[in-house]
């Protein structure tokens, strides 16, 4: 599956795909060094699942590099020695949004529906 094709069921309808497009845009202008890092942690989101929350996440993500770039801080110190506890931290913000979170509660409801109905 290609990433663009995961990145539209991760974000949904078609006001979410307009700021993704904008999101892409934005990501697109960073200098090189800034852009990698957005990239890389674009994919780790949508194919480690770590991520959630739709565009919103991706939105502040573009603005917290935008802003460093402005400011001409470097990368190491936005993100850190450990980038994935960094994204990680980061995306746990928005894990009440994550369909992760969904599919772990409509789980956790079938399994209780599934113990309760053999009673």
């Amino acid at each position: 599956m290609e990433i663009s094709d995961l990145a539209s069921k991760v974000i949904g309808d078609l006001g979410d795909k307009k700021r993704w497009r904008q999101y892409k845009t934005r990501s697109k202008q960073l200098p090189p060094n800034y852009r990698t890092a957005v990239e890389a942690f674009e994919r780790y989101l949508l194919y480690g699942g770590a991520g959630g929350g739709g565009v919103a996440l991706f939105d502040d993500l573009i603005d917290l590099f935008e802003q460093s770039a402005a400011d001409e801080i470097p990368i190491r110190e936005v993100v850190g020695a450990d980038p994935v506890g960094f994204i990680e931290t980061f995306a746990r913000n928005y894990q009440e949004e994550s369909w992760l979170n969904r599919e772990r509660a409509r789980l956790n409801s079938a399994i209780e529906r599934a113990a309760t109905e053999g009673k």
